[in-house]
């Protein structure tokens, strides 16, 4: 079988040998190793080499896979500062409440994760101790993602440096009274101390990335330098496995993000079971990071196996480290000296003699115990080379085990992420081991004590002091205090107010063409960052390029192609706009960077992301999830939106649901505007809500999303009405009367209220005019700006009834009135307008476009879904002859007329 690994003969038989003798010498050498000392000992030869071309710069393609041993061997660890002693007990203390939490919640069966911690326990207190910059110092402290089956350890830290109390950690799950914890890390729900929502895997690392590059972006651009902030990002080895975990790897060695450092708590196991059962994680993943061009460090082995390393003068155990896989290694950890002797030690001649100078509380010291994500000095040692590696991120894989110290029923097992508590006798085995003073009177009727040394102890003492050296608590979040950004001059919104003209405008043009007027804004206008996913001729945003800059950390090292025309390719390493790629989830996870600057660095940017309205919701919602989580606030953009407007392009560029997905998250403003100035309300009013100043019960901390189409149309003046920008904003108003359109109803003309959202309100207008001409049945137009919005309005109006509050929802005050049956159309499934329906008092009745989308013109497609004008004056028609308003023959007759 051929080595995938190999250089194929093929690819060298096309370099030119210079010296075909030398060559040859060169392979008699390896024959020669291979023969006398056998082909171990040439294979290490050869790595060696690669290893010293390496670091001399020669040209060669890198060595993917080191040996299954710590990247920084024993006597090259560096001193570790501090007291050692007082840390370990200071994580004895963390490693009991963390386990004692969960265990008092599983009474109220609210459960928790305890393993994960166990197992991590020194990779955060090593960074805690001697690593992580906080937010009190200059600059913005450091980034912390936290896996999220640790919280409880962050929770029981928190608790022994005095952020929280005994109460906290007994609401541990249990948030309804206002005093709980949330079970992972959820800025949302405990603001002022998680930052990164992260329990959702694979986003994490994928976030970190982009904050790194995120951090650089406004430290290039001159917003804020941030140059010493560094981005940690904590990981299960499990977690690796979700394809956002490792999507952006090679962004980060591209843009050479050395405020990036990633640690993965490679237990070896992931939820229910081994991560790699027949094969080596550890192995996978350094070849994974080192061919995407990070550096690694591998932090395998604790300090008990210095000794049979110095044993290994054959290279025996190195070579048996390689061969056994995963979960055989798991199995040792629950396995007796002998079996061990047999399975592991046997394997190899050189190896049982090996073990013959071991005792077995020596082998199982090693195989039970001591791995280098335990040992405070190995995982400083591995921070530290992280921290100074200048030009590349940095992956530091710690091995460690899962429910280390949690007793033998813990550790390893493949049900430990199930497994929610700990009975009363191995609590005190924990304490013996970890030499906690706490004794069994404090064992009330089987629970479980908290564990503090005293507010004035001089393990407290040293916690804060260490903190205070690096500025300040951590995690934290802060809420800074910001001035309102001014408002943007008026000129810019009101582009649209007296119409287009006989010009057709799309309404994606028209949001385009907003900001680039906010853009240019002297106070506000640096602060947009537009992100785009390779798309941004096709939303008509070419024009940007030269006068923003595309970021790039490197500059323009090139001359574009289209140098030479006005809105050429322009790069710059203060280039504002960030062109992402095919990438949805990694402009999401530049949104999110962006939007949260505010809290991150005390830095409000106002980022829009403008995307194919199929390929944002559908592929991200849980990123969706992730912003209203952190508490973002900005713009998103579904473009060229609609399940009919997109010509030719198919079932799947078709959408008919985004907004439905919308609706689902409470942080999202979903509005579906119709017309060019409607857009500018929107826009304006969210600028007001997210970075002006809110008016009183508002959240500023939302997100907008904007549904716009890439359909050219004639954009109408806005009229004249009292109360439009309420009504905009508020999700309904009334366009027009058949008055007001000239269309001369019969005063005694049956009436009918039709809405209309983005698109589909020019065939509602369509509509309009042939009822009036045709069948003289008078019909009122209404711009149904959000569904969304009317009905979240008409809910909070429900529940303040329930309070004994009384409130009318908007949407009826609204239609308050209005003559006739209501019929609402959309270009999305009848879902999206059916929202509002049981808050509407007249007859309701919905047209959609339900059903996959399809290649055909938009015309068809609107006769194909029953949302083109003839299709709504049908529905009209049949509406009002249920009502007796028409004859019933007039649907019969209307249908034959229009083809239906």
């Amino acid at each position: 079988m051929t080595d995938p690994h190999a250089i194929q003969p093929s690819a060298l038989d096309q370099l030119p040998d210079r010296d075909p003798e030398e060559t040859a010498e060169w392979q008699a050498s390896l024959d020669a190793v291979a023969q006398a000392a056998g082909p171990h000992r040439a294979a290490y030869l050869m790595r060696r080499t690669l290893e010293r071309a390496e670091g001399n710069g020669i040209a060669l393609p890198k060595l993917l896979e080191t040996d299954y041993v710590n990247t920084i061997p024993t006597a090259a660890e560096p001193a570790t500062p501090g007291d050692e002693a007082m840390e370990a007990r200071i994580t004895a203390w963390n490693r009991w409440n963390a386990a004692a939490m969960v265990t008092r919640g599983a009474k109220h069966g609210v459960g928790g994760h305890i393993a994960t911690f166990a197992s991590a326990a020194w990779l955060y207190e090593t960074g805690f101790n001697h690593f992580f910059q906080g937010k009190e110092a200059d600059g913005s402290g450091d980034q912390l993602y936290i896996q999220g089956h640790a919280s409880p350890g962050i929770y029981a830290r928190a608790f022994l440096d005095g952020r929280l109390n005994e109460g906290h950690l007994d609401n541990f799950r249990q948030e309804a009274g206002g005093n709980g914890l949330p079970s992972y890390p959820h800025p949302r729900r405990l603001p002022w101390l998680w930052e990164f929502p992260t329990v959702s895997m694979g986003l994490g690392p994928l976030s970190a990335i982009y904050q790194a590059r995120f951090n650089r972006y406004l430290t290039n651009r001159g917003i804020k330098d941030v140059s010493a902030s560094h981005v940690w990002a904590f990981l299960g080895d499990g977690e690796m496995d979700e394809p956002e975990s490792t999507a952006a790897l090679a962004l980060a060695a591209r843009e050479e993000l050395d405020n990036l450092t990633f640690v993965i708590n490679c237990n070896l196991q992931r939820l229910d079971g081994p991560v790699r059962a027949n094969f080596k994680i550890v192995q996978e993943l350094e070849a994974q990071f080192r061919g995407a061009g990070w550096n690694v460090v591998k932090t395998l082995w604790g300090s008990a196996w210095d000794e049979l390393f110095r044993l290994d003068t054959t290279g025996a155990l190195v070579r048996r480290l390689r061969q056994v896989p995963d979960a055989q290694v798991q199995t040792y950890q629950t396995r007796d000296a002998a079996y061990i002797r047999r399975d592991f030690f046997g394997a190899d001649p050189a190896l049982v003699e090996m073990a013959k100078l071991l005792s077995d509380d020596k082998i199982l010291e090693c195989f039970h115990l001591s791995r280098g994500g335990h040992e405070a000095r190995k995982v400083y040692a591995a921070y530290k080379a992280a921290v100074e590696h200048k030009g590349a991120p940095t992956v530091i894989l710690a091995q460690t085990v899962k429910g280390h110290t949690l007793g033998e029923g813990f550790a390893s097992k493949n049900a430990n992420h199930q497994m929610k508590k700990l009975s009363v006798d191995e609590f005190k085995a924990m304490r013996d081991l970890l030499e906690l003073p706490i004794s069994d009177s404090r064992f009330v009727d089987g629970v479980v004590p908290y564990g503090h040394p005293g507010a004035d102890s001089p393990e407290v003492r040293y916690l804060q002091e260490r903190r205070a050296a690096l500025g300040g608590p951590a995690p934290a979040r802060r809420t800074h205090a910001l001035a309102p950004l001014p408002a943007p001059a008026e000129k810019a919104f009101a582009a649209f107010d007296k119409g287009s003209g006989s010009q057709n405008v799309a309404t994606t043009m028209a949001f385009v063409r907003l900001v680039k007027d906010l853009v240019r804004d002297k106070e506000t206008g640096r602060r947009w960052v537009p992100i785009v996913p390779d798309e941004a001729r096709t939303f008509g945003m070419e024009s940007l390029f030269p006068s923003l800059g595309i970021y790039s950390p490197k500059g323009q090292t090139y001359e574009p192609v289209d140098r030479d025309q006005l809105m050429y390719y322009k790069e710059a390493k203060n280039g504002q706009i960030l062109n992402e790629g095919i990438t949805e989830a990694g402009s999401m996870a530049d949104f999110i960077a962006a939007s949260t600057a505010y809290a991150t660095h005390g830095e409000a940017m106002i980022p829009f992301y403008i995307f194919y309205s199929m390929f944002g919701w559908q592929r991200t919602a849980d990123q969706m999830w992730q912003l209203g989580d952190q508490l973002g606030r900005g713009f998103l953009v579904g473009a060229t939106a609609g399940r009919t407007t997109l010509t030719g392009e198919g079932l799947q560029h078709a959408d008919g649901h985004s907004p439905v997905i919308a609706a689902t998250n409470p942080a999202a403003l979903t509005y579906d505007p119709a017309f060019a100035y409607e857009i500018g309300v929107i826009v304006k009013d969210g600028l007001r809500r997210m970075y002006g100043e809110a008016a009183p019960g508002e959240d500023p901390n939302v997100f907008y999303y904007l549904t716009v189409y890439n359909e050219p149309m004639p954009q109408p003046a806005k009229p004249a009405v009292p109360g439009i920008d309420e009504g905009i904003v508020k999700g309904l108003y009334r366009f027009n009367t058949a008055e007001s359109a000239d269309l001369s109803p019969a005063a005694d003309a049956p009436r009918i209220q039709l809405l209309g959202s983005g698109t589909a309100i020019h065939w509602t207008l369509k509509a309009q005019r042939m009822l009036a001409e045709e069948w003289g049945v008078a019909a009122d137009v209404w711009s149904a700006t959000s569904w969304t919005e009317l009905r979240r309005d008409a809910l909070e109006a429900d529940a303040a009834l329930l309070r004994g509050e009384e409130r009318l929802p908007y949407v009826r005050r609204a239609l308050q009135g209005a003559e006739g049956p209501v019929l609402a159309v959309s270009d999305y499934m009848r879902q999206v307008p059916d929202q509002i329906a049981q808050w509407v008092e007249q007859d309701y009745s919905s047209l959609g476009a339900d059903g996959f989308g399809l290649s055909d013109t938009r015309d068809a497609a609107r006769r194909h879904f029953g949302v083109d004008a003839e299709s709504i004056v049908v529905a009209a028609l049949a509406q009002l002859a249920r009502r007796g308003e028409v004859r019933a023959t007039a649907v019969k007759e209307a249908r034959e007329r229009y083809g239906l």
